[in-house]
């Protein structure tokens, strides 16, 4: 399904020599690779499993400069987790991966991952690799990069591991870029001149008093290189053909880092200041993405000024210099933008094309953007985003047969759309009332009555709940709020509504007992649920509608988590009278519903019969057909365990998202189900035509996305359900 980018994109890798070889790393939705024929990007990670979903974002990417189907993709989303990263090799431009454990952390997703790039391949020597990696120092391979070896000659310092949780942003800047110092490629000896910068906060630890060091025997030694200032982070540093360096220092690590900020060049001796950024009253600047082309006084350089936000005279996003850095000129701000939406924040990466300069790219927190007329007066640009697919879904919703609309989104970071069109961008969006939506549900007797909760957003500050009456053409606060939305709206994504009419709907915030609205909004009264137990881990009621009756609402608690001392045993509670006063099932748990996180399970109802429910508790498939007075465990689905132990929870879970949809011509059954977990020994999405007596895995090991999260299934079109990837927004079978 088509959204657009949707988020940061905090590499851009060119191939230096082969032209539209292009790759774009993102911090938790994988890799993407350019495809010129098409005009849109490939994704290349979407072959990761399961297990693999720690490995789904990249913190730096290397490109074999003699080889352009050689790419090295250094993975794992936090520094912090006490987990080390993971390094994918491939051959052939990431069709296809190998990999090998790296002895060291990494940090996708983590402060400063626009630093670097931290990888690099020897011009001159394709078998060896450098790593700057952020708490462990400098690392080198010496074959291909199947194992490796700190440079002690640099510095032997790596933080504790029990240490790293305690730093500020739970990282370190460490030692953040390699720069090789030479005009050659190929020649078969390893290059001798090396530059590393060093982060701040990681010099000061491992003892380290320059910001730069140099070596000219191939690593053997290093010595501290005198740099115009100190306490800063080195977010790029970048070769020109005629061997000047031009570095670019920025007081804060990103990402959108604050300055101040200088820009210099570097001939190996002098140091020239080219740009430089003073924070302002209403303004605080950093120098992000930085790029150069050509040699001599005529050196083409780009700057991505980073923390700028909007598009005001005078703003600097672009900058633009075509005599080495002695002039410059603003190429972004308040130029010709197709669409005509954000394009400024976080500008930490920039990129002039290698085989054309007038083709340049920036980055931002919600995707790219490139100018092809870059030495136009006005440049034009355009979003870059075809085929970038990068959200965190955590709610997705389906309407009747009818709805002029196809889908509902509630998303991380973009907040809530809704869909007409899978092939395209959507336009019905509340713009900017929600920095993440969280949940969202319609009407069944109306679906141009929508309902959406989440954390607020840019413009209107203390916004958790919204309504439309025109299948969310436009979109109104909710008069009041549930009493305990502003306290736990961000606590976490634990939560849900569900409509039963139009201007009624229950409201379970995260960590909050439900309440009910019949005037939308205006007032808001608790349920009878009773409180959550406990603090520490997220907890929410899964609430939802039945179709048929509107008079009916179920609420699922799947009891937490086996870890925490206030976890407790599954619960399910069924209303007759729209979500008011519910009652306790007493035979839930003892059909086999067991306790799991709230998102490893699901409910799910049939919209063709009344009183037909569905979950998925994380471990089984359980079935009520009575509106939830009794249950069948289906006994279908298996767990994971991994190494873990049986008193733990499983590594994979049997079944953790539940949805119906259309059924077959003459089947059995009045909906199609779908699950997410493990049947007959094979994880991926399950489909049963036969109310669950057997079932069809209908993904293959290609399209497995590092994991799928949340289901819903298509009421108009059979065997079409959507889903969330992990961190790769979401993907629907035809």
């Amino acid at each position: 399904m088509k959204y657009g980018g949707g988020g940061y994109v905090p590499g851009l890798i060119y191939h230096p020599t082969s032209p539209n070889v292009v790759y774009a790393r993102t911090d938790i939705g994988g890799v993407y690779r350019w495809n010129a024929t098409t005009s849109s990007w490939v994704a290349i990670t979407d072959g990761l499993g399961v297990k693999e979903g720690f490995y789904m974002g990249s913190e730096t990417l290397a490109l074999d400069p003699n080889d352009d189907k050689r790419v090295y993709m250094s993975t794992g989303l936090y520094d912090w987790s006490g987990q080390n990263g993971r390094l994918y090799i491939s051959t052939d431009r990431g069709d296809t991966w190998t990999h090998v454990d790296l002895p060291f952390r990494t940090g996708a997703n983590d402060p400063g991952r626009a630093i670097g790039e931290r990888l690099m391949v020897d011009p001159n020597k394709s078998s060896v690799l450098y790593y700057a990696t952020r708490t462990s120092g400098l690392w080198k391979s010496a074959d291909y990069g199947q194992t490796w070896n700190q440079v002690t000659s640099l510095t032997s310092f790596q933080y504790p591991g029990d240490q790293i949780g305690s730093l500020p942003g739970r990282t370190s800047g460490g030692i953040e870029g390699v720069l090789f110092d030479t005009s050659t490629t190929g020649s078969g000896t390893a290059t001798q001149t090396i530059y590393v910068s060093v982060g701040p906060d990681y010099g000061a630890a491992a003892g380290l008093s320059a910001s730069l060091y140099k070596s000219t025997d191939g690593g053997a030694t290093w010595t501290g290189v005198t740099t115009p200032e100190t306490g800063f982070h080195i977010p790029h540093m970048v070769r020109a053909k005629d061997g000047m360096i031009y570095v670019a220092f920025t007081k804060d690590i990103g990402p959108g880092a604050g300055g101040p900020c200088r820009l210099y060049k570097f001939d190996g001796t002098n140091w020239t200041l080219l740009k430089s950024y003073e924070p302002g009253q209403w303004t605080n600047w950093g120098i992000g993405g930085l790029s150069v082309s050509g040699s001599g006084p005529t050196t083409r350089i780009a700057l991505g000024i980073s923390n700028t936000w909007g598009n005001w005279a005078g703003l600097p996003i672009v900058q633009l210099s075509d005599d080495a850095g002695l002039t410059w000129r603003e190429i972004a701000t308040q130029m010709p933008h197709s669409p005509d939406v954000g394009f400024s924040g976080w500008i930490d990466d920039v990129e002039i094309d290698p085989s054309n300069p007038d083709h340049i790219t920036h980055v931002t927190g919600g995707g790219l953007w490139e100018t092809k007329n870059a030495s136009s007066p006005t440049p034009s640009w355009n979003e870059v985003n075809n085929g970038i697919e990068e959200n965190a879904t955590l709610t997705l919703m389906t309407p009747p047969k009818g709805a002029n609309y196809t889908l509902l989104n509630a998303s991380g970071d973009i907040g809530v759309h809704v869909q007409t069109d899978l092939l395209k961008k959507t336009t019905r969006e509340p713009q900017g009332k929600f920095a993440n939506g969280v949940g969202i549900d319609t009407a069944w007797s109306n679906p141009a009555y929508i309902a959406a909760i989440g954390v607020p957003g840019y413009v209107q500050n203390g916004v958790h709940g919204i309504y439309s009456t025109d299948s969310g053409v436009t979109w109104t606060n909710f008069a009041s709020e549930h009493p305990d939305a502003a306290t736990n709206a961000a606590g976490g994504s634990e939560a849900s509504i569900a409509v039963t009419a139009p201007g009624k709907a229950v409201w379970a915030p995260s960590n909050s007992r439900p309440a009910y609205t019949t005037d939308n909004g205006a007032t808001w009264t608790y349920t009878n649920l009773p409180a959550l137990p406990g603090v520490g881990i997220g907890r929410g009621y899964r609430v939802v509608a039945d179709r048929k009756n509107p008079n009916k609402v179920y609420a699922f608690n799947s009891g937490g988590a086996w870890w925490n001392q206030w976890a407790d045993t599954s619960h399910f509670w069924y209303s007759t009278d729209g979500g008011h006063t519910f009652t306790e099932s007493t035979t839930f748990v003892g059909a086999g519903a067991r306790v799991a996180s709230y998102g490893s399970s699901s409910i799910a109802v049939n919209p063709n019969a009344e009183g037909d429910i569905w979950v998925a508790d994380g471990y089984n498939v359980l079935h009520s057909t009575d509106s939830g007075v009794t249950w069948t465990n289906l006994n279908v689905t298996t767990q994971d365990w991994g190494n873990n132990p049986t008193w733990m929870t499983p590594e994979v879970p049997g079944a953790s998202s539940i949805a119906l949809g259309k059924a077959p011509f003459g089947a059995t059954y009045s909906s199609s189900v779908y699950i997410v977990g493990i049947v007959n020994g094979a994880w991926g999405v399950h489909r049963s035509d036969d109310g669950g007596k057997t079932w069809r895995r209908i993904n293959d090991d290609k399209h497995q996305y590092a994991g799928i999260g949340n289901l819903a299934a298509d009421q108009v079109v059979f065997g079409r359900v959507y889903a969330s990837g992990n961190g790769r927004g979401v993907v629907f079978s035809y």
